[in-house]
């Protein structure tokens, strides 16, 4: 599986936000503040438009943890269905299997969830499922596997995750580790502010 492999305080940095690509561990790496761009300039120069859709962009990838290539397909996809086509896109991000295991507090960061796919510790129904961009639909249940390796690799983080808010769309169990999805989720649900009309303009160029 192709990912990215660089230094992550430097995506936040360019970016100036938290993504959510360290967990709590980004305040305690020796990482510069996340006002500060690469480069080390106190001051960040002003984008032309097509700078700030491509910021935009590029914002959108590295909160999902996906290449370009991907992001195109997806994007492709969200162009042909009906309805809003920038939220359509967030929305297919928002259903892969590992941005709800990273929702239900199963793992510090997506990319951790990722792992834990991976590796075969996750369950969609009654079969394993070793595809972190699973997209789940309404009904579907998500259980980590009953192996004690399994279950005190999430425990942990569940622990370390204490407070997350769970979203609505999704209901979890952190006794028995499993969890549903309810509902669909919506615009609201998507934690990251991006602007996702910049990304359709950009892209339909």
């Amino acid at each position: 599986m192709a990912r990215y492999t660089g230094p992550k305080c430097k995506l936040a940095r360019r970016i100036g936000m938290n993504l959510e690509l360290k967990g709590r561990r980004l305040e305690a790496e020796k990482c510069r503040g996340l006002d500060i761009p690469p480069g080390g300039r106190f001051r960040r120069s002003k984008l032309s438009p097509y700078g700030e859709q491509l910021l935009e962009k590029q914002k959108l990838k590295w909160f999902y943890g996906v290449l370009e290539r991907q992001f195109r397909l997806y994007f492709a996809e969200a162009a042909k269905s009906k309805g809003n086509t920038g939220e359509t896109l967030l929305l297919i991000f928002e259903r892969r299997l590992d941005n709800v295991l990273f929702k239900l507090g199963w793992a510090s960061t997506r990319a951790q969830a990722r792992q834990l796919i991976n590796h075969g510790h996750v369950d969609v129904g009654s079969r394993r499922c070793d595809v972190c961009s699973y997209r789940v639909n309404i009904g579907d249940t998500i259980r980590i596997r009953s192996k004690d390796k399994s279950q005190k690799l999430v425990r942990v983080q569940i622990e370390d995750a204490r407070g997350r808010q769970i979203p609505p769309w999704l209901s979890g169990d952190n006794e028995s580790l499993t969890a549903r999805v309810v509902n669909l989720p919506t615009r609201e649900d998507v934690s990251l502010p991006v602007n996702e009309h910049l990304i359709v303009e950009l892209l339909s160029k």
